[in-house]
């Protein structure tokens, strides 16, 4: 199992609309990337947006983040304070109710 993982600082007050646009385009292009299995969004009382995606392989969680971020450049950059950032690695703990 395999993570990738995406984060910015959002404009305060923008967690709706960043809700809406990831629901209608990030959520399509990362479920499309061959070996998904789910996706988080944390939305941090400062601001801070954070998405997890997990794969079953590295390849696939490093082309989630290629994905993402290209779409985030087009589609959040208004909406957010600075650039995001991204990184891929194995999940090494982890558990289910």
């Amino acid at each position: 199992m395999y993570a990738g993982i995406r984060q910015a600082k959002a404009k305060p007050g923008m967690a709706e609309e960043l809700a809406r646009r990831i629901k209608e385009g990030a959520i399509p292009i990362i479920s499309d990337v061959p070996g998904f299995n789910a996706y988080y969004v944390v939305y941090a009382p400062d601001d801070t947006v954070i998405a997890v995606s997990i794969f079953d392989n590295y390849e696939a969680a490093r082309e989630s983040n290629k994905r993402a971020l290209e779409w985030i450049e087009q589609e959040l950059a208004p909406l957010l304070a600075g650039p995001a950032t991204s990184l891929a690695g194995p999940v090494i703990v982890h558990t289910l109710a």
